[in-house]
């Protein structure tokens, strides 16, 4: 089973105003374990930022001046979800940027996102699970004992690993562990911020037999059930007819 936890940083609120995608971020959960294989590319949106938005992630116009546009990483990005599916926390927001970015290359030849992977929204499995309270990414966290106290600003990689913590949580799984000693990040380390993680291990289940006594008193508490129905226990029928 491959999933890939997506997030994406942009210029603004509404891809319809002209806003861009700034940052994609991805990384990929094969059998519910982090596999250590990521996606990360800051873009060049060809436009100004929204100043409202710099607050809310870091990234200006200059840092982002030499980086790629869009168009250089489509064929990248789409290879690395293809037949995925993608865990997205409010998925319209994201997924309708990426449409957005699809749809306006030039020649055509691109579908929209959802013919390549299915896409689970990680926001309305939070809504069902927990109605009528906050389910941002952050009261995830705190929900569900996630840490992201390293999380400064909003950043595409650094919110896809939150999120994949989070998503685990929410339906079961073990979440990843983070290593032990890992220094602070270096110059043009960006968000990703020196995060390192190893997926848990599960381990194996260790079966333990009944013992003779055990079985005994197993016996008398199913004939004491039987006698007390009327000579009704499932238990005891069961295996005789």
């Amino acid at each position: 089973m491959r999933q890939i936890i997506l997030d994406t940083e942009t210029t603004g609120l509404e891809p319809e105003e002209g806003h861009r995608i700034i940052e994609i971020g991805c990384v990929e959960l094969l059998d519910r374990r982090l596999s250590g294989n990521k996606f990360h590319q800051y873009l060049d949106p060809e436009r100004e930022i929204d100043e409202g938005a710099v607050q809310v992630h870091g990234l200006t116009g200059e840092f982002l001046a030499d980086k790629p546009r869009f168009s250089d990483v489509v064929a990248d990005l789409i290879a690395y979800v293809r037949g995925a599916e993608l865990i997205i926390h409010n998925a319209p927001f994201d997924v309708g940027f990426i449409n957005h970015e699809l749809k306006a290359l030039p020649g055509g030849g691109w579908e929209s996102l959802e013919h390549y992977c299915e896409i689970t929204d990680t926001l309305a499995l939070a809504r069902r699970l927990h109605p009528g309270q906050r389910n941002s990414l952050d009261a995830l966290c705190k929900r569900y004992d996630v840490d992201n106290s390293h999380r400064d600003l909003h950043g595409a990689l650094l919110d896809a690993e939150i999120l994949a913590d989070v998503y685990l949580a929410m339906t079961g799984g073990q979440t990843a562990l983070v290593l032990e000693g890992v220094s602070e990040p270096g110059p043009g380390e960006g968000v990703d911020r020196g995060i390192r993680r190893l997926a848990a291990e599960r381990s194996v289940l260790r079966v333990v037999r009944a013992s003779g006594e055990e079985l005994q008193a197993h016996e008398s508490r199913l004939g004491a059930i039987d006698k007390a129905s009327g000579g009704k226990c499932l238990w005891l029928t069961r295996g005789t007819s």
